[in-house]
């Protein structure tokens, strides 16, 4: 399976990891700014928003 053919959620993994490791961050600190991530979306869903998160 080709990643074009993959779902979303799979592109956008490789893609974030292409990333992380072109820009050679270390792999503590880009798992403890994912966690950043997922926290900050899962409470984006908790309210109901769709659109950009506030800094």
């Amino acid at each position: 399976m080709s990643v074009e053919n993959a779902s979303p959620e799979l592109q956008l993994a490789v893609d974030l990891i292409y990333l992380l490791e072109c820009n050679e961050i270390a792999p503590d600190i880009a798992l403890a700014a994912l966690e950043i991530v997922a926290r900050d979306y899962r409470e984006k869903l908790r309210l109901g928003g769709d659109g950009p998160l506030s800094a």
